[in-house]
């Protein structure tokens, strides 16, 4: 009679187990730590260095007549805004960051500067200090979406994406025929920012924008 009763209770704990479908977050993927030397160094690659979040700006590799060769590197450091120039030789060991990237919508900036974005997954906002978005800052126009990287459980980039549509706000009347010329202008866009456009553009016109160089890509004809 003990063997009806025992399948009984594993049949009603089963019922109560949470299903593998509900144990998977939503969320995007962290990017797990992974041990890296100087061969593998990139521009934009974050590294950490004494618990902190490093962010490689430029490299260069010197190659030497005797020895091996050395590779300078300039970081940011994406907590404190400061940079570091070292140079390191050929196979020292790095450790990548665990960062992890969230897509959120830009909704609006506070009266000191820093701005708000809301989670495009549970629609929470999130604060973003000023110091963190400084240099993007122009890029970021009404409704953008962004990537926010967090380290740690906290925002240290804010990431526009690196072609972007753009709506000339200012610039000199167009003039027809400049566009064989080569006759360049300044122009202020839909998000604050000023870069040289073409003469032949006007007013109105929505372009394509380079944000990493900002520069003027083309004519946005959709």
């Amino acid at each position: 009679m003990k063997l009806p009763i025992i399948a009984t209770l594993l049949a009603s704990a089963a019922a109560f187990a949470p299903t593998s479908h509900n144990m998977v977050s939503s969320r995007p993927a962290s990017q797990l730590a992974v041990a890296i030397d100087t061969s593998d160094i990139k521009n934009g690659l974050t590294v950490e260095i004494d618990g902190e979040p490093w962010k490689v700006l430029s490299f260069s590799i010197m190659k030497q007549a005797r020895g091996a060769a050395k590779t300078t590197i300039k970081f940011k450091n994406l907590k404190k805004g400061n940079t570091l120039e070292n140079t390191y030789r050929s196979g020292e060991k790095f450790e990548t960051a665990m960062i992890e990237k969230k897509p959120a919508q830009f909704t609006y900036p506070d009266d000191n500067d820093n701005l708000f974005f809301m989670d495009m997954e549970t629609f929470e906002e999130t604060m973003v200090e000023a110091k963190v978005v400084e240099d993007v800052e122009k890029w970021i126009d009404e409704g953008m979406e962004v990537n926010l990287v967090y380290f740690k459980g906290e925002v240290i980039e804010v990431v526009v994406p690196n072609t972007m549509t753009y709506k000339i706000a200012e610039t000199e009347p167009g003039i027809k025929g400049n566009t064989a010329q080569g006759v360049t202008k300044p122009a202020v866009l839909s998000c604050g920012a000023t870069i040289t456009v073409p003469g032949y553009l006007s007013e109105g016109e929505a372009i394509k924008v380079d944000t990493n160089k900002g520069e003027f890509l083309s004519r946005d004809n959709e």
